[in-house]
Order: structure tokens, then sequence, then C-alpha cells
């Protein structure tokens, strides 16, 4: 399909994912969501893609929901409703791909950019980003899966408090939260991020698709089915041509 909100490159096995709404804040509509769906399909099914970098053009990252777009429509509560399933879904598709996934976030993050954001599995974000729920200035509530995805990242009380006060967390609070893994200068964020999706992308791709896959499912598991499901990924994981490769190496030092 013909893209009109995102972009999509390949080298060296990274799928460098952009946010192309750089006029609109990379806000994000119904036409992006369709393609973001469509997008990260392709990806699961690419055999030449290790890993994905998500950025955003222009000066911020992601101003959450399209609220011109929202007001524009004949049927603003459908369009509401529909934006909110199809946007989930697609981060849904995203945290579910079998490889790792990096996000480098700058400007500004905010709404169901969050969550889009914490779809990722490592975020590296520019010190000067700032993060803000903004829901409660338009008296909305969180959608896309943030008001699972932020507890879990950073705790129920301060996701809480973060939502109702609509705080602006800066990046060395995020970093200190756990909302980010790591903060860098605005003109080390693009190699930092890239360095870092090209050394997943190099390294046993399978099995960190399937870490990745243990720690998201782990917060629907009990203990003793955690257990379980990594003695079975374990197994599997030694059988890949990956490990084998890699422990028989090991195993001659």
């Amino acid at each position: 399909m013909k893209l009109t909100r995102l972009t999509l490159d390949i080298q060296n096995g990274v799928a460098s994912l952009a946010l192309n709404r750089p006029e609109a804040s990379n806000a994000l509509d119904l036409e992006l969501a369709t393609e973001l769906r469509a997008v990260v399909a392709s990806i699961a099914e690419s055999e030449e893609v290790r890993s994905v970098l998500v950025h955003g053009a222009g000066p911020r990252f992601c101003g959450g929901g399209d609220l011109k777009a929202m007001l524009a429509s004949d049927d603003r509560l459908t369009y509401v409703r529909t934006l909110a399933v199809e946007l989930d879904l697609a981060f849904q598709d995203l945290a579910a791909l079998s490889i790792p996934v990096v996000a480098a976030v700058h400007g500004s993050v905010a709404g169901a950019g969050l969550a889009l954001m914490l779809s990722c599995d490592i975020i590296v974000a520019a010190s000067d980003t700032q993060f803000v729920p903004a829901y409660p200035g338009v008296a909305l509530t969180p959608d896309c899966g943030l008001s699972w995805l932020l507890p879990r990242a950073i705790g129920q009380q301060r996701a809480l408090a973060f939502l109702l006060r609509n705080e602006h967390v800066n990046a060395s609070v995020a970093e200190e939260w756990g909302l980010v893994a790591s903060v860098v200068s605005p003109e080390d964020l693009e190699p930092e991020s890239y360095q870092t999706a090209r050394a997943l992308a190099e390294g046993p791709a399978w099995a960190f698709g399937q870490t990745r896959d243990l720690v998201r499912r782990s917060f629907e598991s009990s203990r003793a089915d955690a257990g379980v499901r990594e003695a079975d990924v374990v197994t599997a994981a030694a059988n890949h041509s990956d490990a084998r490769e890699r422990m028989e190496r090991f195993g001659r030092r």
C-alpha cells in the first residue's frame, strides 16, 4: 500500500518506521492507524527484518490522537471509538511482533503517543523530551491500552498521579520512573537509537522476540504458569539454529 502517514525504510535488518505527519505533531488519525496495522503486518511476515525502530518526523514524536479529525467527523462518537479500537489493535500488533522494537522519542509524547511508545521494548529519549497525558485538558480518558501499559511501567500510584494531575514530566524524571530506558542528547538520539536497533538485529532475534513475549505475558500469568512457559520456550530456543551455533561455539572456548 502507498504510505501517506508513515515512512518505512529497511536496512541492515532494521525496519525504520516513522510517524510522518510533522505538520500535525504526528497526531494519530484513522488513516495512520490503518497504515500502521498494515505496515506491522508486513514486518511480521518479513524474513529480512530482525528489529524495528519507531520514531517520529519533525519536532515532536507524537501529539496523541488527532482532535481536529475527531471534530471534523460527521459522526464524532463513532470516529472516536473506531480510532481508539484501530489504534489499540495496531499497538497490540506491534507489541506482539516476534522481534525486538526500539522507540526513539523526542520533543513531546502525549496521550495515545504514550501507549505507542510503551508498546515498544526499549525506549530511548532525547533529553529535551516532555511526556504528558493530555487527556484531562480536553476531558477525555486514556485509550489505546494506556491504562494497562502505564501502571506496569511506572506503578499504579505514579500512573494515577501522572494521569489525573496531567503532569508534564521531563526526560530525566521519565528515566528515574522507568518510563524510558535511557536518555541521550538530542543530537545523539538518531545514531544511538539506530545503533541499539542494529545491535538487536545482529543478535539472536528469535530469542529476543521470545524474551519480549515472556515479559509482556508475565503480567497475565501466575508464577507457576510463567515458569512452565519459560521452560517450554528455553527448550525451543535450545533447538533453534541460533542457539545451537552459539552454544557450540561457546563450548569450544
